[in-house]
C-alpha cells in the first residue's frame, strides 16, 4: 500500500474518531434533565429544588442542567414514578407514600406516621435514614419490591405538617369525626378512618377549590408557607399546627437508573452531595419561611392559630400502631421496615426527647417574659 494512501486512511480514522469524540463530551456538557415534580411553582419547595438545580449546575461546571417542572406539566402527580421508570422523564420529585398503592410500606420512608408509633421526629426520622439503615431499605423497596429502574435521594425533610385548615373551630377528637378531611394517600388516610374520620386523598391543586365548593370541611396540606401559598386560608381561618399524620415528612428525588448509571462517578457523586446539601438548607428554610408565614396568617389574614386538641395525641397513636400492625402481619417487607424504624427509636427517642425538653422550656421562658 502506498505511504501516501496509508497516512491519508489513518488520518482519515483519526478525524472520524476526534468527531465521535467530540460529539460525546458534548453531550456530556449539555445534557438536561427534566424533573417532574409533585409541587405547583408557588410551592416552598419547589422554590427549593430550584436552588438544587442551581448548585448541582456550578457543581458540575455546567454538565447537568436540570429543569425543574410543577405538578402535571407532562403527567400527574401519582405517575410519577412509572414515568421515570420508563424514561418519559429523566427524574421526578414527590414522596415514598405517593406509591403506598403500589406496596404499603413506601409510606414509611417519606411518612412514619407519629413517628412509626414509637416518637421519631423529624430529625431523628433523617437519622435513620442515613445511620440506621433505613437508605438500604429504600433502595430495596425500590429494586426487589417495586422492581422499578429507580435511584432515589432523599432531599427535603419538612415535617412536621400542620393537623390543617378547618372550616370552624375543633374541640375534641367528635368534633373532627363530624367533617371530611383532605389528607395524604395511603395508610395516613386508614389511619383517620381508624379513629372514624372522613378521609379523602387528593393532589394539592385540588385542594381549595374543593374547598371553595364545600367537598371537604377541612384539609392539611405542607406547611404555614406552603398552605399560604396555595391560598388555603382565603377559604378559612382556623389552623391547628400540630399534626401527628405526618410529623416527620421528607421529599424524594426519583432518578431514571438507566441513565444514572451511564453518568460518570463524579458527576453521581455531585447529585448525592447536592441532596446533602439540600436536606441541610431545607431545615432553614422551613424555619424561617414558616415562621414569617404564620406571623403574616395571623396579622394580616386573621388565621386563628390554634392548638391540636391533647386528647387527638394518644388516639391517632393507638390508631397508628393497630394500622401499622395489621400491615406487618400481613407483608414481610412491611414489618422489615417497621421493625428497623422502631428498633431505632428505642435508642435515639429517650435520648432525643429529653433534647426537645430543652428547647421547648427554652422556648417558653423566652416566650413567658
Amino acid at each position: 500500500m502506498p505511504y501516501r494512501l496509508m497516512s491519508y486512511r489513518l488520518l482519515k480514522s483519526l478525524f472520524i474518531a476526534f468527531v465521535v469524540l467530540f460529539a460525546a463530551t458534548s453531550a456530556w456538557a449539555q445534557q438536561k434533565i427534566r424533573m417532574q415534580t409533585a409541587v405547583p411553582t408557588a410551592s416552598i419547595y419547589f422554590e427549593l429544588l430550584k436552588r438544587y438545580a442551581e448548585r448541582v449546575d456550578k457543581m458540575s461546571n455546567g454538565k447537568i442542567k436540570i429543569e425543574v417542572l410543577p405538578d402535571g406539566a407532562i403527567v400527574p402527580a401519582f405517575e410519577i414514578l412509572d414515568a421515570v421508570d420508563k424514561g418519559i422523564v429523566e427524574a421526578g420529585y414527590a414522596w415514598t407514600h405517593y406509591w403506598s398503592g403500589k406496596h404499603p410500606a413506601a409510606g414509611l420512608f417519606s411518612n412514619p406516621m407519629a413517628g412509626a408509633g414509637a416518637g421519631l421526629d423529624q430529625l431523628s426520622h433523617v437519622a435513620w435514614l442515613y445511620e440506621g439503615g433505613g437508605n438500604k431499605l429504600l433502595d430495596k423497596l425500590y429494586s426487589d419490591v417495586l422492581k422499578v429502574r429507580i435511584v432515589a435521594h432523599m432531599v427535603q425533610p419538612m415535617g412536621p405538617d400542620p393537623l390543617g385548615w378547618f372550616k370552624r373551630p375543633i374541640k375534641d377528637v367528635a368534633d373532627f369525626k363530624s367533617m371530611k378531611y383532605r389528607s395524604p394517600p395511603g395508610i395516613t388516610g386508614e389511619i383517620f378512618k381508624e379513629m372514624g374520620i372522613a378521609a379523602v386523598a387528593m393532589p394539592g391543586g385540588e385542594i381549595v377549590p374543593a374547598a371553595q365548593r364545600g367537598t371537604i370541611d377541612a384539609a392539611e396540606w405542607i406547611g404555614p408557607a406552603d398552605d399560604r401559598n396555595l391560598g388555603l386560608h382565603t377559604v378559612w381561618k382556623n389552623y391547628y399546627l400540630q399534626g401527628l399524620h405526618q410529623s416527620t415528612d421528607v421529599g424524594e428525588i426519583l432518578w431514571n437508573k438507566d441513565w444514572y448509571a451511564k453518568l460518570p462517578a463524579d458527576q453521581r457523586a455531585i447529585l448525592e452531595a447536592a441532596s446533602l446539601a439540600s436536606i441541610g438548607e431545607t431545615y432553614t428554610f422551613n424555619v424561617w419561611r414558616n415562621a414569617q408565614a404564620i406571623f403574616e396568617l395571623r396579622e394580616k389574614h386573621g388565621v386563628k392559630i390554634l392548638d391540636t386538641p391533647k386528647e387527638f395525641y394518644p388516639e391517632f397513636v393507638k390508631a397508628t400502631n393497630t394500622v401499622l400492625d395489621r400491615y406487618a402481619a400481613k407483608d414481610p417487607f412491611f414489618k422489615e421496615v417497621l421493625d428497623s424504624q422502631r428498633t431505632f427509636a428505642k435508642t435515639v427517642v429517650p435520648y432525643w426527647t429529653k433534647i426537645l425538653d430543652l428547647y421547648s422550656e427554652l422556648g417558653n421562658s423566652a416566650l413567658d417574659k
